[in-house]
């Protein structure tokens, strides 16, 4: 029995200059996408009428695209324009994902496995996705690491870095967890399985320090800067397991679901704490004052 493949909420894609609705079919068996993985893509939120770091994120698309070997062929200025044309086609209730991608159609010539860049194409999806900000969410320490840039494109955001994440992300949640906590081939913690990590201890936050073997998130420099702004200290750093069962309070970041307290690591609970609600309040407070100064 074919597999239904309508989108599970209300969604637009913009491809080939024109706005489509549903999930339009864009790749074939022969797409160098389908068979050799070169996707990259990148997220942006909508909500409340807000878009923070939307230009952030089209200029990162960009870069991952070059990083994988193909040619951007709009402007991040171009992509950030249709992202907001296309929000008007929502009824403004339900908070949207906007989601910029490329892929290359072909291979290049004389070698299949890399992509040739004359074939890059454009989709720009966007769709209904209701934020889970600040709830609860509990952790466990993966069997699985996080590759190093050595042998893996760990400097863009592609669809190939996330089978990884993906079972991380299944082996965790079989053993009751929500999500896992990776770490990197020397052991050190590098985020979960789909975002940043912090960890608060006496009053001082701390995250792994960037270094090559995680994405470190838009929204994480947003919310170091803004609680370095507000007079705490942040430290980038590396840190370990026991470091964060050792924590007074555990929250991450990402733009999905901007900050979510961590409850539980592994046999260890945790409070929700002042830091997290605290970034959380700096986040927001940002994010819709810079709407009201550019209106």
């Amino acid at each position: 029995m074919p597999v239904d493949t309508t989108p599970r909420s209300t969604t637009w894609t913009f491809v080939d200059g024109d706005w489509v609705t549903g999930n339009p079919p864009l790749i074939g068996p022969t797409s160098h996408a389908m068979w050799l993985g070169s996707t990259v893509f990148d997220g942006a939120r909508w909500f409340e009428g807000i878009s923070p770091d939307l230009d952030l994120h089209c200029q990162r698309v960009n870069r991952s695209a070059t990083a994988m070997g193909m040619k951007p062929v709009m402007t991040a200025e171009e992509i950030e324009a249709l992202a907001l044309e296309g929000v008007k086609k929502f009824d403004g209730k339900t908070a949207i994902y906007i989601k910029p991608m490329y892929w290359a159609e072909h291979g290049m010539a004389g070698s299949v496995v890399a992509a040739d860049p004359d074939s890059t194409r454009f989709a720009l999806c966007l769709f209904e996705a209701p934020m889970h900000t600040a709830q609860p969410s509990s952790i466990t320490v993966s069997p699985f690491r996080r590759p190093n840039p050595e042998v893996a494109m760990t400097n863009a955001k592609t669809g190939s870095l996330y089978p990884n994440s993906g079972r991380a992300i299944i082996e965790a949640r079989a053993r009751g967890f929500d999500n896992a906590l990776m770490r990197d081939l020397n052991g050190n913690v590098a985020e979960t399985a789909s975002s940043n990590i912090f960890l608060a201890k006496d009053g001082v936050v701390m995250t792994p320090v960037a270094n090559g073997t995680f994405l470190a998130g838009i929204t994480r420099s947003r919310v170091i800067n803004l609680l370095r702004s507000a007079g705490v200290e942040v430290r980038e750093v590396t840190l370990t397991v026991e470091d964060f069962k050792k924590a007074d309070e555990i929250f991450t970041s990402g733009n999905y679901s901007k900050i979510v307290p961590i409850n539980r690591l592994d046999d260890q609970e945790f409070q929700e704490g002042p830091l997290a609600r605290k970034a959380l309040q700096l986040y927001m407070d940002w994010a819709r004052a810079t709407v009201k100064a550019a209106a």
